[in-house]
């Protein structure tokens, strides 16, 4: 039985009730929030930029075989072993020309992939040395966006892409990450984030970042509820702030599922109630722990009790993955069709950092006529 959502979507369009094959979900239109510069890269480029500053420690040369080391190497169901995965990759992006070709292939790869928005997010402080300032970090990382939104349109590809600036939960560089979102706000960066590990290091550590983001009326996200449980989530938004969760995907723990009634507390009935995003990255979080299958992923029933679900890539380098096959395998696993494909899409436009006049134009004149054109096909 379809639920008055459905049933409407179902009247409006009944093309938009068919499951989609592969082939029309490669031509999607998608909407991206949540993906990490650094964990995004090509394998050739990695070799080619490790050859040229004469870095030695990469697991292989060989592009296949690196790849598939990352994804190895990922699977390792820690989100502390996950993370030291980057240290190869920030290795060889701390010069100038380096970032900004990161950045650029980064834009035309996700458009050949049918990402018309993505928000890409990095951390500036990781990639500084003698050749960068934190500021310079962040003029690279724009420029070459921009480089490879241009390159997109010349191949047929439309793609915006907007930069969101990460702190680092373990250091103490986030107040000024978060001036830099302030000063280059409209001009390629949309928000904040603070990222790395969560256990030990809850976000009210810098609280007085989020404090100084709020009064500045500054976007952010918050990584939480993605390696640590409930109480990581509750103080990003209660005492926070935040706008969006990263990840987010262990307020699972708040949901009942034992009995014939499944039953939200407090703290997920606010989140859904409040309509706060949920950045889901359900690859990832396979590789970190938080799902032991994709069927099993909370993507599925958080989608069916209708929060306000985004569909994310998180490192498509270590999770092997893109927009389209997490698309396909939430197809594949949860029979999702057209219209709940659209619905996580429309979502993460809803919920993206940029002017809601903006949001709504890619919405009505992207997103609606190429989902009613790929389904009725």
């Amino acid at each position: 039985m379809r639920s008055p959502a459905q049933l409407q979507t179902f009247l409006a369009n009944p093309n938009l009730a068919k499951i989609p094959t592969p082939e029309q979900v490669k031509k999607l239109p998608k909407a991206l929030l949540h993906d990490h510069l650094d964990g995004g890269l090509r394998p050739e480029t990695i070799i080619e930029l490790a050859d040229e500053i004469g870095y030695k420690k990469l697991p292989s040369k060989d592009p296949i075989e690196l790849a598939k080391w990352f994804e190895e190497a990922c699977n390792s169901k820690s989100l502390v072993r996950y993370l030291e995965t980057f240290d190869h990759t920030i290795a060889v992006m701390r010069t100038p020309k380096a970032l900004r070709r990161v950045a650029r292939e980064c834009a035309i790869d996700l458009a050949r992939d049918g990402v018309v928005y993505a928000e890409v997010r990095g951390a500036p402080e990781l990639f500084t040395g003698s050749d960068m300032s934190m500021e310079d970090v962040v003029k690279e990382t724009i420029i070459g966006f921009s480089e490879g939104v241009e390159i997109a349109q010349d191949e047929g590809n439309l793609i915006r892409v907007e930069s969101l600036l990460c702190g680092m939960r373990q250091n103490n560089l986030s107040k000024q990450v978060a001036e830099l979102v302030v000063k280059f706000r409209d001009r390629g960066v949309v928000g904040f984030d603070i990222a790395g590990p969560e256990d030990g290091f809850p976000p009210t550590l810098q609280q007085d970042v989020f404090d100084y983001l709020r009064r500045e009326m500054a976007h952010f996200t918050i990584h939480a509820g993605e390696a640590y449980g409930l109480p990581s989530i509750w103080e990003a938004i209660q005492l926070c702030g935040a706008e969006r969760l990263g990840h987010g995907v262990r307020i699972i723990d708040d949901i009942d599922r034992s009995g014939s009634e499944i039953k939200l507390g407090r703290l997920a009935s606010y989140l859904r109630d409040r309509r706060i995003p949920l950045e889901l990255c359900p690859t990832s979080n396979l590789q970190t722990g938080a799902a032991q299958s994709f069927g099993e992923h909370p993507i599925g029933i958080l989608n069916e009790l209708r929060f306000r679900v985004t569909l994310n890539t998180d490192n498509r380098l270590m999770s092997a993955t893109s927009m389209s096959n997490e698309m396909n395998q939430c197809v594949k696993h949860f029979n999702w069709n057209f219209s709940d494909l659209q619905r996580v899409t429309i979502n993460a436009l809803k919920s993206a950092f940029i002017p809601f006049e903006e949001r709504l134009e890619i919405i009505e004149k992207v997103v609606k006529p190429r989902f009613a054109e790929i389904s009725a096909q």
